[in-house]
């Protein structure tokens, strides 16, 4: 299933996308807790690929990614896992990580083993919109979704340039800093969606992430207006904490994700 057609099934339902790095614990395990997470209720799923430098990441996803890489991760094994994946799973994919990693192995390569695994969209966290005009072009060639970011610093221009580039959705970032699970969101949240609202020339779902970790983060990005809510620190917390015990992890996996699919459920 495409990006666009998930938040069409979804109608007035807030959109539960959720993060795990690919390869942590260890290979193996990816393909079960994807779905894991897709019977607790997520509705799409960002794949990290490790990356030695995540600049954009917090300790709990650096960690992850480090657990990754000492597993053996690489992108060919990246690939093979989403093609895994996709025998069972028709969820949206989207591939999360750093520019680095395209470039070496070729956008074009890149784009196309996106596609050929089953990858509907990338997200880049350290590619500014100016310098992303080859990959931007590579993904639509490839019917990859580009997903860009927009940061609370965004000038109105800035939102405009970035959206107009947007496909699958727009991320907003919702705070200043890198990833990671916080007790309570920015008030101005809302305030954020508004701004990318007007400055989108055509209409493109807006998802928000950074800091989301609980049913009640979820809850206000929804009625803030956003179409989706990303939560990733907190998922990667529960592998952390259960790495060694599977099946407690696919158990508290799949109750978390249920909790949070309720928040995006606005009467």
């Amino acid at each position: 299933m495409r990006i666009a057609d998930k938040f069409q099934e979804l109608s007035e339902k807030g959109a539960l996308i959720v993060y795990l790095m690919a390869g942590d614990p260890s290979p193996g395990l990816t393909k079960n807790i994807v779905k894991a997470l897709e019977e607790g209720g997520a509705d799409m799923i960002e794949l990290g690929l490790p990356f030695s430098d995540p600049i954009a990441d917090g300790p709990t996803i650096q960690a992850a990614s480090e657990r990754a890489l000492k597993a053996g991760m690489n992108p060919d094994d990246y690939f093979g896992i989403i093609k895994e994946i996709r025998e069972d799973a028709d969820i949206p994919l989207i591939c999360l990580t750093y520019y680095n990693l395209v470039l070496h192995r070729g956008i074009g390569r890149f784009m196309r083993d996106c596609v050929e695994s089953g990858i509907n969209g990338i997200i880049i966290p350290d590619l500014p919109i100016e310098e992303a005009r080859q990959t931007i072009s590579e993904a639509n060639k490839n019917d990859v979704d580009f997903i860009p970011l927009i940061a609370p610093t965004s000038t109105e221009d800035r939102m405009r340039v970035i959206s107009s580039a947007a496909h699958g959705f727009i991320y907003l970032v919702s705070l200043l800093g890198v990833t990671g699970a916080r007790k309570e969101l920015s008030v101005a949240v809302k305030d954020m969606v508004d701004k990318v609202r007007r400055a989108a020339k055509r209409e493109v779902p807006i998802a928000v992430g950074f800091g989301l970790s609980s049913p009640g983060h979820v809850r206000d990005v929804i009625r803030a207006g956003a179409d989706g809510a990303i939560v990733g620190s907190a998922l990667v917390d529960i592998i952390a904490q259960n790495k060694d015990n599977e099946e407690k992890m696919l158990r508290e996996i799949r109750d978390f994700v249920a909790q949070l699919k309720e928040g995006t459920i606005i009467d």
